[in-house]
């Protein structure tokens, strides 16, 4: 072992850390060692790691996005965990008129890393951002992200009462592979139900 997370020489998480700028060094590997998983997952409302290195929201493996973004009928192709979205894959996105942003927009290893006062912020941007967009559905990825950016603390999933900005206001599961409690099947219910409503299906 070398002590080093993802140092299989075959693994491309270093080179594309540093392809993104997040580094400028690469580690020295031996051509034997293993590749020692690192225990990180992708966040519901921050830049993680994988997500900074691939350029692609939702791209960590556990993370079950993109599935259930495929079982719902809204994509038709699979996201390259190692690499991230093709050019091709996010004009494909952007024309069905799907956006994805951050409420945060910085790396980090954990989510306990935000302060409330960054995910206050982050909601104002995202309003600002509806305003200035206008689209017909905004959906918060986790509603714990909801509750801290939005200061609605007894809020649920589903629809949000009232308008957003002039757009229905949506509150979806987080499909990071840690919320054990819903399934690729589950989110793609609520992703069915989100993108009908955008009409999108």
């Amino acid at each position: 072992m070398t002590g080093i997370h993802f140092a299989h020489p075959t693994n491309r998480f270093w080179p594309a850390l540093k392809k993104a700028g997040i580094i400028d060094w690469v580690p020295n590997v031996s051509p034997v060692a293993p590749a020692v998983p690192l225990a990180n997952r992708e966040g519901r409302h921050r830049e993680g790691l994988w997500t900074a290195a691939t350029q692609t929201h939702f791209c960590h493996p556990s993370n079950r996005f993109y599935p259930a973004l495929r079982q719902a009928g809204i994509i038709d192709w699979d996201v390259d965990t190692d690499r991230g979205m093709t050019d091709e894959q996010r004009t494909g996105l952007t024309n069905a008129g799907i956006g994805i942003t951050n409420l945060v927009k910085r790396a980090t290893v954990k989510a306990s890393e935000l302060t409330q006062d960054e995910l206050r912020a982050g909601g104002g941007r995202v309003q600002r951002l509806t305003a200035d967009l206008g689209p017909k559905v905004v959906a918060v990825a986790g509603v714990t992200a909801y509750r801290a950016a939005f200061g609605q603390r007894r809020a649920g999933l589903g629809r949000q009462a009232g308008d957003f900005e002039g757009a229905q206001l949506w509150v979806v599961p987080n499909p990071s592979g840690l919320n054990a409690h819903e399934t690729i099947a589950s989110l793609a219910g609520w992703y069915s139900r989100v993108a009908e409503e955008a009409g999108i299906l």
